[in-house]
């Protein structure tokens, strides 16, 4: 069975898209509708803007999106899903996708996603730190004996995971982390503690703007972030969205259960190939690729 699954913030590069761009006539169609939707030429920032242009979270985060749901799209018949999932913004690609979200409505979604995450960072400085090679059940307890916030963001594979919380305290927990014999504790270049509650004034602002959107039924069964279960029901699809932002990235978890399920080969879809490498931590077994 086929499981294709969308990146999320970090896949971006300089120059991404660019030959969607120019070989086919519909993503040209596409790219320039978002231009008019986001009111920016983000194309240009995309194709040859800088890295440090590509880096700002207003125009990432739109940008993965868009590389991801247009190549998707030029895939035509060729896509054909017996399910999806998204890695934390690829959610919102994985949907599109699966026809139970229009691209313009993604699109505003990611756009408020973004502005709205912007915002509850700049409220309060936070950051994020990658966890290598200890067990889930020691990082969730050492996150928890610290009096700061301090928790896990993304259970991206055995031996990986992403804390996020306040600066002080990802400070405290990397020190308590590498005594405990974490291989590596590595600070993230991100703007904020992305899936903590940090992020509730996003979740709340963004909840807003997810409840005026007509979401139906998707084509297959999405794996959502927050639950790691397989949904269709247009309601609990829209729950798992809003708090997708202060939940945790249950990333293993959902391959395991796609896996599980009857998943046996993955296709990434979008930039770069971060996905690809998880999945083979978590599982050897199964066939991995690039749309």
């Amino acid at each position: 069975m086929k499981a294709y699954v969308f990146p999320g913030q970090g896949a971006q590069f300089v120059g991404m898209g660019k030959d969607l761009y120019n070989s086919s006539l519909l993503a040209r169609t596409m790219f320039e509708k978002a231009d008019e939707i986001l009111g920016f030429h983000i194309t240009d920032i995309m194709f040859s803007g800088t890295v440090e242009d590509l880096r700002q979270t207003k125009v990432t985060q739109p940008a993965i999106f868009l590389h991801s749901v247009i190549l998707a799209t030029t895939m035509g018949k060729t896509f054909d899903p017996d399910m999806v999932a998204g890695h934390s913004l690829g959610e919102f690609s994985a949907l599109v996708a699966a026809n139970a979200l229009s691209f313009e409505d993604g699109l505003r979604l990611v756009a408020a996603r973004a502005q709205a995450m912007q915002k509850a960072c700049e409220m309060e400085p936070s950051t994020m730190a990658a966890i290598l090679g200890l067990e889930d059940s020691k990082v969730e307890a050492i996150c928890q004996s610290i009096g700061e916030v301090v928790v896990p963001a993304n259970y991206n594979s055995p031996g990986q995971l992403v804390i996020s919380g306040s600066i002080k305290g990802i400070g405290l927990a990397c020190e308590q982390l590498k005594a405990a014999g974490a291989r590596r504790a590595l600070p993230l270049n991100v703007g904020g503690a992305f899936h903590s509650p940090l992020m509730e004034p996003a979740r709340v602002e963004l909840g807003k703007a997810i409840d005026q959107t007509r979401i139906i039924q998707p084509i297959c069964p999405i794996y959502q972030n927050a639950t790691a279960q397989r949904v269709t029901d247009p309601a609990r699809i829209k729950e798992n969205l809003i708090v997708q932002l202060t939940a945790p990235v249950l990333w293993t978890q959902i391959i395991q259960n796609m896996i599980a399920d009857g998943a046996n080969n993955f296709i990434e879809v979008g930039p770069g190939n971060v996905l690809q490498g998880l999945i083979l931590k978590i599982d050897k077994g199964v066939s991995i690729s690039g749309a």
